[in-house]
Parts: C-alpha cells; sequence; structure tokens
C-alpha cells in the first residue's frame, strides 16, 4: 500500500534523513520508534509533502506520488495527523471534522466515525479548543478518517495524553483498521502503546532505520535500549 525507496531529506546542506527503504502492507500497522530529533516528524512531513525530498520515491497503492503536492497526495489516499494534533480551535467538533469531508466529498458524517469516537457525538457542537488533550487526539483522527485514506499515518499520538486514554486510542485504532483495511502508520516513544497496536516496529536513529521487527518477535529491552537516552 505504501512503498519508499532511497528517501533522503536536507535542512540546507545538512541530510537529516538516509537512504529510507520501506514498505507496509494493506491492513498493516507500522510503528516507527525513536527518541526526540531523530528524524521521525521529518520523515512523516515527507511522506505527506510538507517537506521535499531531495531524493527517493514514495508510491501509495503503485502510484507515483512523489512529485505531488500535500492536496494531491491525501486525494491519492493518504492521510496526516500531526505532532500536536493541530485541530481548529475556534471550530466545533463537527466543523473540524467537515474540513476533511472536501476530500472525500460526503455530504455527512459517516455514522462509522462517531461509532468509533462516542466522545465526539456528545461534544459535536463545543469548540475545539475546549476539549481535553485525548478529546482533540481522536477529533484529528476522525477529522483524518473522513478523507477516506488508504494509509493513515499519525505523528507522536499519546505525546500528551494520560494513559487511560491512550488506551481507548489504541483499541480505535485497531478497530479502525478492522474495520476499514487501511494501513496505519504511527510514530511513537511510548512502547506499551506499540505493543498493542503494531504489527511491526521499526527504530529510526540520526535518520537511518536501525533495528526491525514483528511485534511477535520483539526483544522489549533492545527496544528499550534505544528508546533510552
Amino acid at each position: 500500500m505504501l512503498d519508499v525507496s532511497n528517501l533522503k531529506v536536507c535542512y540546507g546542506q545538512s541530510e537529516v534523513i538516509h537512504g529510507l527503504d520501506f514498505s507496509v502492507k494493506k491492513n498493516e500497522t507500522l510503528a516507527i520508534m525513536g527518541r526526540n530529533g531523530m528524524g521521525k516528524t521529518t520523515l512523516f512531513k515527507s511522506l505527506i509533502g510538507i517537506l521535499p525530498l531531495s531524493q527517493g520515491e514514495i508510491c501509495i497503492d503503485n502510484i507515483n506520488v512523489t512529485n505531488n503536492e500535500t492536496y494531491q497526495r491525501v486525494v491519492n489516499g493518504i492521510a496526516y495527523v500531526p505532532q500536536g494534533r493541530m485541530i481548529f480551535p475556534t471550530l466545533t467538533v463537527q466543523e473540524n471534522i467537515e474540513t476533511g469531508m472536501e476530500v472525500s466529498k460526503m455530504k455527512k458524517i459517516p455514522d462509522d466515525i462517531y461509532a468509533l469516537f462516542p466522545v465526539l457525538r456528545e461534544m459535536r457542537h463545543r469548540k475545539g479548543g475546549n476539549l481535553s488533550g485525548g478529546q482533540q487526539q481522536q477529533l484529528a483522527i476522525a477529522r483524518a478518517l473522513v478523507t477516506n485514506p488508504k494509509v493513515l499515518l499519525l505523528d507522536e499520538p499519546t505525546e500528551g495524553i494520560q494513559p487511560s486514554i491512550i488506551k481507548d486510542i489504541a483499541n480505535v485504532l485497531n478497530e479502525i483498521k478492522k474495520l476499514r483495511e487501511i494501513t496505519i502508520i504511527v510514530s511513537e516513544q511510548v512502547l506499551s502503546f506499540t505493543m498493542a497496536v503494531a504489527d511491526r516496529i521499526i527504530v529510526i536513529d540520526k535518520g537511518n532505520f536501525i533495528h526491525e521487527d514483528t511485534r511477535d518477535n520483539v526483544n522489549i529491552e533492545k527496544i528499550r535500549g534505544y528508546l533510552s537516552v
């Protein structure tokens, strides 16, 4: 569903992502783990087209989107929930979700969105800025889902969220994958969350992939070692 080859990203003269290659299958959840500053967000921004590549190729469902603008990549099936969520604080919950519907041309918010996120139905007339961090994260995911993505990118979804809500978000992501059969790529530092959602884990360090394993074979202590400062 997503194929990335020899992906390189530079800030000025400095190369920060060094020729990454990876593929993610339909209905697979991949977690990219690493400490702060190791390249997770830069990688995600390059996949969605916010940052230009200096080299490499990105294909979504066998369509080459390397030279596409961000909105064209969204039309081709990639959705991005950025770090910090970036919802519209002055719009209502319903209006926030509707901003994502321009791409999919839906006339109304699908019932399965509110089934996945019942709290958003209850709060649909409340301003986005008045929600808790966990509720805003759910809203950001809902907004991404109404674009009907084939690939969903989630950058640090557990950041600043209390543990009980982290579990809820993990459950929702597993439910989304079951219902929609989409590919999910999550960047993360919380190992318990990763183990709850990921089929496969890749560790990134200074713009290079240094370790990869399936969830069934993962060495928890080894991953912890990579994540500790």
